[in-house]
């Protein structure tokens, strides 16, 4: 489980902003994602296996292909969902037009910037770095 914030800029016209707590659980193939807003209200649910992903928002319940599809939906632009697990954990995952930068992962920060396909994004995230289980 890997909990803290996020922030996503996307430089479109106008430009969208999306920042949430987060609770991400699970691995890119199947899991599930809790947006909460600073105050403590669910934004919403996002959970996800083969072939579907499902977006919980209060009473209702819509469904999608995929976790892209569903983090587009959400956030304005398509996150690499899979390659966050992998980041997460400071380790590279190649995103085609996705540039990450994990210096400061061991520290609970990673910085990652979609240059293709426009418009461009800034995905920012503070989380607890895992502990070592002694």
């Amino acid at each position: 489980v890997w909990t803290g914030r996020l922030s996503l800029h996307v430089d479109s016209q106008p430009a969208q902003t999306f920042a949430a707590l987060f609770e991400l659980r699970g691995a890119p193939g199947a899991g599930e994602l809790i947006l909460t807003s600073p105050i403590g209200s669910t934004l919403g649910v996002l959970s996800w296996k083969p072939g579907e992903a499902l977006l919980r928002d209060g009473s209702r319940v819509q469904h999608y292909d995929s976790i892209d599809l569903l983090a587009e939906r959400v956030t304005g632009a398509a996150l690499p969902v899979d390659a966050l697990f992998r980041w997460l954990a400071g380790e590279p995952a190649e995103v085609p037009g996705w540039r990450a930068d994990l210096r400061q992962a061991a520290a609970g920060r990673l910085q990652a910037v979609r240059e293709s396909p426009p418009p461009t994004a800034d995905l920012r995230v503070v989380f607890e770095p895992r502990q070592a289980v002694p």
